[in-house]
């Protein structure tokens, strides 16, 4: 696995004119070509750990795979000299990816490349009908999440600079955590893990992530089979669309106390 943070020296400055030299923690960005059968399908920008994960989770919410048996193999490629190359053997019997999916262009951290259009296109593609989840939860349990997400954050703690999304179950208790400088590869981490532990889809959960809840994310969720997606910020109007097209319930500003529950109200014990 390649390194997480770096230091790297800065120019530390007060406004009261004192000034200091000192060593500061970074995230780590780089990029992630993805190859299927030795065929380039994209590149992402990511944090280094979890690549395995990452590459799952991406395939899932693109609609390549579905469970970990779709998985024939992943490694790293040697031509490269560097863990910055994955190519991903499909099982006998899974199609290859379409060759309209294939990405000539870097994906930024900042944003992923959902590879359907619109909600009508994604309708016909829902593997789960997260709408008909019978998970009920209480304001308090939700209200409870962001301060255990943050404090599982521990390469957030050193350099302030990661996106992170977890799963929790019914009872609050924290499944699964990934850190990451994208959003969208934070939750594909998450996903990636339960597609190759087995346990799509992801009933009974909520997905938690640390920064707002955008359209993709909430396609990503729903093609997870999550019937319960939080963010500490605020939605995009076309991601209520999609949770409220999907059954899902949708919760943003999640802090301290306080919540906006934006589709799926029914679910919470109010």
């Amino acid at each position: 696995m390649g390194r997480i943070t770096v230091r790297r020296p800065v120019l530390r400055l007060h406004t009261s004119g004192s000034r200091g030299r000192r060593p500061d923690t970074l995230a780590v960005e780089e990029p992630l070509e993805i190859r299927v059968a030795g065929k380039p399908l994209t590149i992402t920008m990511r944090t280094p750990g979890h690549d395995f994960d990452l590459v799952a989770g991406f395939l899932a919410a693109e609609g390549v795979i579905g469970r970990a048996d779709d998985l024939a193999a992943m490694r790293y490629c040697a031509d490269t000299g560097e863990q910055n190359t994955l190519d991903v053997t499909l099982a006998p019997g899974v199609p290859a990816p379409d060759d309209s999916m294939t990405r000539a262009f870097t994906t930024t951290s900042a944003c992923g490349v959902c590879g359907k259009s619109s909600i009508e296109a994604l309708r016909a593609d829902r593997p789960y009908e997260v709408g008909d989840d019978p998970l009920r939860l209480t304001p308090d349990l939700l209200a409870a999440l962001p301060d255990r997400l943050r404090k599982a954050q521990r390469v957030f703690d050193r350099t302030g600079g990661l996106h992170a999304a977890g799963l929790f179950d019914t009872a609050g208790e924290l499944l699964a955590l990934r850190e990451d400088v994208g959003r969208h590869n934070a939750v594909d981490k998450v996903v990636g893990w339960a597609l190759r532990e087995g346990r799509l889809p992801l009933a009974g959960t909520v997905l938690m992530v640390s920064g707002r809840a955008s359209f993709e994310l909430t396609q990503k969720a729903m093609t997870a089979g999550v019937p319960v997606l939080a963010a500490v910020s605020a939605p995009s109007s076309l991601a209520v669309d999609l949770a409220e097209d999907a059954g899902m319930t949708l919760v943003g500003f999640l802090r301290g106390e306080t919540m906006n529950v934006y589709t799926g109200a029914e679910r919470l014990a109010l």
